[in-house]
């Protein structure tokens, strides 16, 4: 059994581009951020990515997988797809967080999987 942290991540954006926010969850905790700027939707999928791996790196954690339902993001993140545009400053900003470890475990997952963007709305409610 595995003993692998799961981290969650979600941005949004409203209207697009527009005012960003994001959230993250690590071990069933949510952090929210609901003023990140003005931005489109990718940048803010991107800010919460980068969030959540220095999130896990505050914990000290060394065994986690960040979990997200943007499929662009993390493929331009695991080097699947080129990077472009407003992505390209993001992937550096997400690379110089290990630049001297092994890259973090980055997956997709269903919109319905992810927990940071039920935090997301859970935040927005308040």
């Amino acid at each position: 059994m595995s003993d692998r942290v799961k981290v969650y991540f979600d941005g949004g954006c409203r209207p697009n581009p527009g005012k960003m926010e994001y959230a993250y969850v690590i071990a069933g905790v949510a952090h929210a951020e609901l003023d990140a700027g003005i931005g489109s939707s990718m940048d803010s999928e991107w800010l919460a990515l980068i969030a959540a791996l220095k999130g896990a790196q505050a914990l000290g954690l060394t065994d986690f997988v960040l979990l997200g339902d943007s499929v662009a993001v993390i493929d331009m993140a695991n080097g699947r797809t080129k990077c472009r545009g407003d992505s390209v400053p993001h992937l550096a900003a997400f690379r110089a967080l290990f630049a001297d470890g092994a890259m973090p475990n980055l997956r997709y997952i269903k919109r319905t999987q992810n927990l940071a963007g039920i935090a997301l709305e859970r935040a927005r409610a308040r």
